[in-house]
């Protein structure tokens, strides 16, 4: 269980509702706009996190955007907490790191004003808050890396480091941030 306040059924339920159809085009040839993608597939972007220190959510650089690393926090608000390999098992915790993409979207949407001017997704560095003994950190941040690329395609391609910790703030299970090359 992530958390006392977070019961079991609901994450899964949300785990299980985030499917992302392969279908990249509309009328045959025509690119689906990255917003319309997401209402496709059933979601949509969140409220972009607010830095909870001196830092920010997001800093362009150039055509870069580097975004902190974002948090689980589902559609509500609600922090999801746990210790991977003990109360969250490596598929809730590969589905918060999906919820943690659509956050680093909202973030990102939120600097650069249209989710369209994304060029490339460059890197990912995930970090999970998992027990001693546990190795499938890769797995867990697949949740990740398989939504951007379902989201982008061959753009959604990026670079990539998946850590193991003993502890994340707030007791999260899994912490991401992005490199994003961006269009002028």
């Amino acid at each position: 269980m992530f958390s006392r306040t977070i019961r079991r059924p609901a994450l899964v339920a949300r785990h299980n509702a985030i499917s992302f159809p392969q279908s990249t085009t509309i009328a045959g040839s025509q690119k689906i706009h990255t917003e319309a993608k997401l209402t496709e597939m059933g979601l949509k972007l969140p409220s972009p996190g607010v830095p909870k220190g001196n830092f920010a959510m997001a800093v362009k650089s150039g055509k870069m955007i580097y975004l902190s690393g974002h948090l689980p926090t589902d559609a509500n608000g609600q922090l999801l907490t746990g210790k991977v390999g003990a109360e969250v098992s490596p598929e809730e915790a590969q589905g918060a790191a999906k919820l943690i993409a659509l956050n680093l979207l909202s973030s990102l949407k939120k600097e650069v004003g249209d989710l369209d001017r994304v060029k490339r997704i460059v890197k990912l560095v995930g970090f999970v808050n998992c027990v001693d003994g546990f190795s499938q950190q890769p797995m867990v941040v697949n949740g990740a890396s398989d939504f951007f690329v379902q989201v982008f395609g061959d753009k959604g391609v990026h670079a990539r480091s998946a850590v193991g910790t003993n502890a994340l703030p707030l007791n999260i299970p899994v912490e991401i941030e992005a490199i994003v090359e961006v269009e002028d």
